[in-house]
């Protein structure tokens, strides 16, 4: 008979961990006498990251005894107490390889539906002072796994636990957390899990996707974890294109359209995707790697990228004074998940500033396709003088039968003209939007600036639009996902603090910064941290994907190895290494 043999609770407290401040319930300590289970909790008990952790299908936290006594042999500890894995019960009996997802049993006045395998989480690894546990649990198939309260009721050490229903298709949750973690995916056990009710949400969301590319032959990576970030780029590293075309669009943004030199033709790129450019201002420098949207319609031939001038902006500067028709640039192949998706409903692109390119490159190919689709270009600029692509998206919009547009200039000059050069003067905002009557169930396309992105995403979801149609694309470092640790003022990315660097340079593409590699960092995500590069990360030991990004150049290698390799192209910065110089997308 399983039995409960100790009851652990714990508030959230704030720790100091590697110059930053966590807040986090990980440490749990042994109650005596009797608690209440309650539909979210256990009295006493509280999680810090609500978004990984707790909620009605992640209630109670169950460790057992045996897995206890496999870890001090395979670390070789003697010094672990109950509740040490930031567990609520910690368990005589119940198994991972033989409890199943939608079993029931009754503890105490409690009884209790067991919904998913633990969540990796970087937090237990603070914990139990093993930056690897998160891996290790998932590894060894010991994760845990989490209660739902079904009624609830007090419960206390030395409490039997009797199972009072099975799970409906058997599966177990040492096989649903390998089902997720680990490579494989059969589609068949795909929809063993998909068939469980008692299963929650997030691993019910992780699963479908998995099953719903399980027969694309282009699947690399784990889809599950990782949002989709497009095709493999069709070649690594750099090639270089000659400039062939150099056009003033604003008295601010310069276009080039760059060609191949050696006949053979370029990957078609996807419309809304970017590429990498590498410049060279000065020979004895480090080169500039700076991401720009194809601003064009997709084609083989060419690619056309637009630059803004920003005011001390090393890049911009350069190609807007500098580069000439003839000369070479080296080039990455198209990459992005910021695409175009195929339908027949409304589509809304919707831009600010430099943020029209991946829209109009969108524009373009539904123009050149005759699209049947109601298409909304709706773009906000300062003036006339800094309005890019005007004459040209009228001439998209021409050949769309349903093609409409609305131009906001937030200062008009004098010689701006309504009704032929904007629409009406102001920003652009939700109740525009609603004024217009563009339609609350079409796809959102949303580039510009990072507060023009965030005030929109709110808008768009607070008037009801689903968040699967808004879909958005920041230039520069996208924002952070560092679950539990207390926000601090963001700074601009600048090199690490400390001697430079004797290892091969890193550029960090997306935020304009390269450094050279220390011996004293242990991963690529330690060394974006330490230059205040806006990363996401959750387990730090290679299983979740939170950290995987584009590899524009170069290899490296991995330590320890992940789990599930990421998709072709990509990286995870937490458990990799520089072979030499390289470029990511961050």
């Amino acid at each position: 008979m399983a039995r409960l043999r100790s009851l652990n609770v714990g508030l959230p407290r704030d720790i100091p961990w590697r110059g930053q401040t966590v807040h986090t319930g990980v440490w749990k300590t042994p109650v005596q006498g009797r608690r209440m289970v309650r539909r979210l909790n256990i009295d006493g008990d509280g999680q810090g990251d609500l978004t990984g952790h707790g909620g009605e299908h992640r209630a109670v936290y169950v460790y057992q005894l045996d897995s206890y006594r496999y870890w001090q042999q395979w670390l070789g500890r003697s010094d672990f107490s109950h509740g040490m894995f930031g567990e609520n019960f910690t368990v005589d009996g119940l198994p991972d390889d033989e409890v199943c997802i939608g079993d029931r049993f009754r503890v105490g006045g409690a009884v209790l539906e067991v919904t998913q395998p633990r969540v990796t989480c970087y937090r237990l690894g603070i914990r139990m002072d093993e930056p690897r546990m998160p891996a290790l649990l998932v590894a060894h198939d010991r994760p845990g796994f989490y209660f739902r309260v079904i009624q609830e009721g007090e419960v206390g050490a030395g409490d039997e636990i009797v199972q009072v229903a099975a799970g409906p298709e058997g599966m177990t949750v040492a096989a649903t957390n390998a089902l997720l973690y680990k490579p494989g995916h059969p589609r068949s056990e795909l929809e063993r899990a998909l068939r469980i009710p008692a299963l929650s949400a997030g691993w019910r969301g992780s699963f479908q996707v998995l099953f719903d590319r399980a027969d694309g032959g282009d699947v690399t990576g784990n889809p599950g974890l990782a949002p989709r970030s497009g095709p493999p780029p069709a070649w690594t590293g750099f090639r270089p294109l000659r400039v062939s075309r150099k056009h003033r669009e604003s008295s601010l943004v310069t276009s080039l359209t760059l060609e191949a030199t050696d006949g053979h033709p370029l990957a078609r790129a996807l419309p809304g995707q970017f590429i990498v450019l590498r410049l060279k201002p000065a020979p004895d420098a480090p080169a500039l790697l700076r991401s720009y949207s194809l601003s064009d319609e997709p084609s083989d031939t060419r690619y056309r990228v637009s630059i803004k001038r920003e005011p001390h902006g090393a890049a911009g500067s350069y190609i807007d004074s500098v580069v000439q028709v003839g000369d070479l640039i080296e080039t990455g192949a198209p990459r992005g998940s910021f695409t175009l998706a195929a339908g027949d409903g409304p589509v809304v692109l919707l831009s600010a500033g430099i943020g029209a390119t991946p829209v109009l490159a969108m524009l373009h190919a539904l123009a050149a396709a005759a699209s049947q689709r109601e298409v909304w270009w709706i773009h906000g600029a300062r003036d006339g003088a800094e309005h890019p692509f005007a004459s040209e998206v009228r001439v998209l919009l021409s050949a769309l039968p349903h093609g409409r547009s609305h131009i906001r200039y937030s200062a008009p000059r004098p010689g701006d003209r309504p009704a032929l050069d904007f629409d009406a003067p102001g920003r652009l905002g939700i109740q525009l939007l609603q004024d217009l009557g563009v339609p609350q169930d079409a796809d959102f396309y949303l580039c510009g600036p990072a507060t023009f992105l965030a005030g929109f995403t709110t808008g768009l979801q607070a008037w009801g639009v689903a968040a699967g149609r808004i879909h958005s694309e920041i230039f520069g470092s996208g924002p952070s996902m560092t679950p539990g640790v207390v926000a601090t003022p963001r700074k601009p990315p600048h090199p690490p603090e400390g001697p430079d660097g004797t290892g091969p340079l890193v550029s960090f593409a997306r935020s304009s910064l390269t450094v050279r590699w220390g011996a004293g960092f242990n991963s690529l995500l330690e060394l974006a941290e330490a230059c205040d590069v806006p990363v996401r990360w959750a387990c730090r030991s290679g299983v979740c994907h939170s950290c995987e990004t584009g590899l524009v150049n170069g290899s490296v290698s991995y330590e320890p190895d992940p789990l599930d390799p990421p998709a072709e192209g990509n990286v995870l910065i937490c458990c990799c290494r520089p072979s030499g110089d390289i470029a990511i997308e961050l």
